[in-house]
């Protein structure tokens, strides 16, 4: 039994170091495979250091990609700032562009404002006619206006003295005076001189208004004549039955029938030849009424004042004109 014993000890003694031998040999076995396990975790590390690096350097293209873009986005707007500089402050004209303008400038100027209107998209021309008189008073009194045209050049020659044109004032157009009869003419009037007649209604302007003074000039012209003798002024003067404040007035009342004879501009005696019957006034009895053109000082359109004093003065503008019995300013 004892060696029995001691046989099972010896075994047991050999079995020891094998059994720690086979425990250490699983042990390094998952410390193998570990390290195995941490080399690719380290190279994938690694690999993500460079992925980080190839990130950076697409991030830095793209810095590199803004830069010029910001740079082109400059040049443009360089270039649309001297485009400014050269077509002017505004380079589309726009807004309300107010005239004042004399009353025998209404049939050719609701034309141009058509056409002007049309031609400078966004703008819209706002008329104020009337007596010339009548608007140099609106004006000196702070009347808002862009450009005044009057009828003859003491009523613009006022409106410089009451400091309200700027600029130097230019004429555009010319006119003429005619007699305007209904075309009942139940007075039998032919001829100047049968204005005379006693019993004759005449219609006439205020002598402040232009069409009023230019006619008491043709007046005084005819009696200079043999023919009509130095009484004739008077005795039309005498005839005066009203004195109207702007020339469409005598228009109205001689078309209605209200007076038997009127003077009138030849373009006002145009615009209503279907109701009236004209009656010329020779050349050299006749007074060339002259029409200037400014813009008023302050004016809030200055630029599109402007721009409309020049269609005026142009080809197109002339042609306007002269199709209404204006004749060139020049």
């Amino acid at each position: 039994m004892p060696r029995f014993t001691r046989l099972i000890a010896s075994i047991a003694l050999l079995l020891v170091p094998l059994l720690a031998a086979c425990g250490g040999s699983a042990t390094s076995t998952p410390a193998a495979t570990t390290a195995p396990t941490k080399a690719p975790t380290t190279a994938a590390a690694s690999s993500a250091a460079p992925t980080t690096v190839a990130t950076n350097t697409p991030s830095a293209s793209v810095v590199a990609t803004t830069a010029p873009t910001a740079a082109s986005t400059a040049a443009p707007a360089g270039t649309a700032a001297a485009s400014s500089v050269t077509t002017g402050t505004v380079a589309t004209a726009s807004g309300t562009l107010t005239v004042f303008a004399a009353a025998s400038l209404t049939e050719s100027f609701t034309e141009i404002k058509s056409v002007f209107e049309k031609t400078n998209p966004g703008v819209t021309v706002q008329y104020n006619f009337g007596g010339s008189p009548t608007l140099v008073t609106q004006l000196t009194q702070g009347a808002p206006a862009d450009v005044f045209a009057s009828a003859d050049q003491p009523n613009m020659d006022n409106a410089v003295k009451g400091g309200v044109i700027a600029g130097t004032p230019q004429t555009f157009v010319k006119n003429k005076l005619v007699i305007i009869v209904p075309k009942e003419n139940k007075a039998g009037i032919t001829t100047p001189k049968d204005l005379a007649k006693p019993g004759v209604k005449f219609d006439t302007a205020q002598m402040s208004v232009p069409v009023g003074a230019y006619t008491q000039t043709a007046l005084d012209n005819f009696s200079k004549l043999p023919e009509y003798g130095p009484d004739f002024k008077a005795a039309v003067n005498k005839n005066t039955v009203s004195q109207e404040d702007n020339v469409k007035a005598i228009v109205q009342k001689v078309q209605l029938g209200e007076v038997d004879a009127g003077v009138v501009y030849a373009t006002d005696a145009q615009a209503a030849k279907d109701k009236l019957t004209i009656i010329a006034i020779p050349d050299a009895q006749n007074v060339i009424a002259t029409y200037p053109v400014a813009l008023v000082k302050g004016a809030k359109q200055a630029a599109l004042g402007q721009k409309f004093v020049t269609y005026l003065l142009s080809a197109d503008g002339q042609a306007i004109l002269q199709k209404y019995g204006f004749a060139p300013g020049t």
